[in-house]
C-alpha cells in the first residue's frame, strides 16, 4: 500500500507539471526528486496521453499509469508545483499534506476573463506594430477583433473540451472583421487586422517543447507535440481563410511586414511578452525577467537583421542564444521553471504569420486559378522560413540551456565531493 500510495503522489507531481507546459527534462527531474523525497527509485515514461511511473521501494517494485495530454499551458500552476516539491524535499510538506497541496493546484484557476481579453488584444495590437502597422484604425480594429476573440474562446470553453475549437472559432471571427476592414480599405496588403488577432493564437510553447524532445531523443513524444502545434496551426489557419473568403478576402503571399524604428520594436516586444505570459498565467513577480530579456532579444534581432543583414532566421537564433544564456541561471538561482520565463521571452518571434501564408499559398494553388511562379515561390519560401525560424529558436534556447545546466550541475557535485571530503578529513 505504501508503495501504491507513493507512487500515485509522484504521478500526481508529474501529471500538473507535464500538462500544464513544463520541458519534459524538468518533468522527469522533478518526478525523480519527489521520488527521493518519498524514499522511492521512480522513473517517468512520458508519452503522448500518458505518464507511466517505474517505481521500486526496498524489494517492492510496481509500474502505474495516468493518462495526461500534454495540451495546457499554465505557468501559475508549474510555479507553485515546483515550490510544492521543493517543500516535500526539504521536510517541510508531509505527504498527505502534499497530495491535497497538488490537488488544489491542479484546480487553481486561469487569469481572469478580463485580464485575458486585455492581454489578447494589446498582444495583437503589439504584434502589428512589430509588423509595421502604419494607421489607428487598423489598430484600433486589431485591438476590437483580438478582445472579441478572446471572449468567444472563454465563452466556448464551458461547451466543449474540442482543443481545436477555440482558436478555429477565435480565427474566423477575426478573418471575417478582417476581410470587412479590406472592403472599406481599413487594411493593408499586409492584412494585419486579419492576421495579427490570430497570431497570438499560434501555440508557440508547444513548439518549442516538440522540438526540445526531438533534440533530446524523445522521438515519439517531440514528434506528437509537432503535430499537435501542427493541427492548431492549421485549425488557425483554416479559420483565418474561411472568414477573409466570406467576403471575398484573400491573405497575400508578400513579404509579412514592414521595418520599424529600434525603439518602437523594443516597447511593442515587452507589451506583447507581457501578453503572453498573461496567457501563460506567469506570476506576476516573475513577469520583469520575461519582459526585460525579451525587449533585449527583440533589440539584439532588429540589429541583426537591419544593421548586420541577417536572415529572419538567423535573427531568431541570435535572440534565443542570449534568452537561453540569460534566463537558463537565474531560472537555476530562483528555482522559477524556465518554461515560464524562457518562451514566453521568445514566443513572439514564432513564425505564425510565415504559416498563415503558406496555407494560403497552399488553397490558392489548390485552386489551380491563377496559379503563377511567383505564388509558388513564396508559398515555398514561407514554409521553409518557418520551419528554420521555429529550428533555429529550438537550437537558440536549448544549447545554451544544456551548457549552463551541465556547467551548474558540475559544479553542486565538486561542491558537493568536496564538502564530503573536508567531514572525512575530520
Amino acid at each position: 500500500m505504501r508503495l501504491d500510495e507513493n507512487s500515485n503522489l509522484v504521478l500526481a507531481f508529474a501529471r500538473v507539471l507535464y500538462v500544464n507546459g513544463q520541458s519534459t527534462d524538468q518533468t522527469v527531474d522533478a518526478t525523480e526528486r519527489v521520488g527521493d523525497a518519498l524514499g522511492l527509485r521512480a522513473k517517468l515514461m512520458p508519452r503522448w496521453g500518458a505518464l507511466q511511473l517505474q517505481a521500486e521501494d526496498g524489494d517492492a517494485r510496481g509500474i502505474f499509469a495516468v493518462a495526461a495530454d500534454p495540451t495546457g499551458v499554465d505557468m501559475d500552476r508549474v510555479a507553485s508545483t515546483m515550490r510544492a516539491i521543493e517543500e516535500l524535499g526539504a521536510g517541510r510538506l508531509a505527504p498527505a499534506a502534499a497530495l491535497e497541496a497538488i490537488g488544489a493546484i491542479s484546480q487553481a484557476p486561469p487569469a481572469p476573463t478580463w485580464l485575458f481579453t486585455l492581454a489578447a488584444a494589446a498582444g495583437a495590437v503589439a504584434l502589428a506594430v512589430i509588423f509595421g502597422v502604419q494607421h489607428l484604425a487598423a489598430a484600433a480594429l486589431i485591438f476590437v477583433s483580438a478582445a472579441a476573440g478572446a471572449i468567444l474562446r472563454r465563452s466556448l470553453a464551458p461547451y466543449s473540451a474540442n482543443v481545436f475549437l477555440q482558436p478555429f472559432c477565435a480565427a474566423l471571427l477575426a478573418g471575417a472583421i478582417g476581410a470587412l476592414a479590406v472592403r472599406y480599405e481599413l487594411s493593408s496588403s499586409l492584412r494585419l487586422v486579419a492576421v495579427c488577432p490570430c497570431m497570438v493564437l499560434v501555440p508557440g510553447p508547444h513548439f518549442l517543447n516538440g522540438a526540445l524532445d526531438l533534440i533530446g531523443g524523445r522521438i515519439h513524444l517531440g514528434a506528437a507535440r509537432l503535430v499537435y502545434a501542427g493541427l492548431i496551426v492549421v485549425a488557425i489557419s483554416t479559420g483565418l481563410l474561411f472568414g477573409l473568403a466570406l467576403l471575398g478576402a484573400s491573405l497575400p503571399v508578400d513579404p509579412p511586414g514592414r521595418t520599424v524604428p529600434l525603439w518602437l520594436d523594443v516597447i511593442a516586444a515587452g507589451v506583447a511578452v507581457a501578453s503572453y505570459s498573461v496567457f501563460f498565467s506567469t506570476p506576476l513577480n516573475m513577469l520583469p525577467w520575461p519582459v526585460a530579456v525579451g525587449m533585449l532579444a527583440h533589440a539584439l534581432r532588429w540589429v541583426a537583421l537591419n544593421v548586420f543583414g541577417f536572415g529572419v532566421a538567423a535573427g531568431a537564433l541570435v535572440a534565443c542564444i542570449v534568452v537561453g544564456l540569460i534566463l537558463t541561471p537565474v531560472s537555476r538561482r530562483s528555482h522559477m521553471p524556465f518554461a515560464a520565463i524562457g518562451f514566453a521571452s521568445v514566443v513572439s518571434m514564432m513564425p505564425g504569420v510565415y504559416l498563415f501564408r503558406m496555407m494560403s499559398g497552399l488553397v490558392q494553388i489548390a485552386g489551380g486559378d491563377q496559379t503563377t511562379s511567383s505564388l509558388i515561390a513564396g508559398t515555398i519560401s514561407a514554409g521553409m522560413t518557418a520551419s528554420i525560424i521555429i529550428l533555429a529558436m529550438s537550437l537558440g534556447l536549448i544549447i545554451p540551456k544544456m551548457i549552463v545546466d551541465y556547467l551548474g550541475n558540475r559544479s553542486t557535485q565538486t561542491k558537493i565531493m568536496g564538502a564530503a571530503e573536508h567531514v572525512n578529513a575530520r
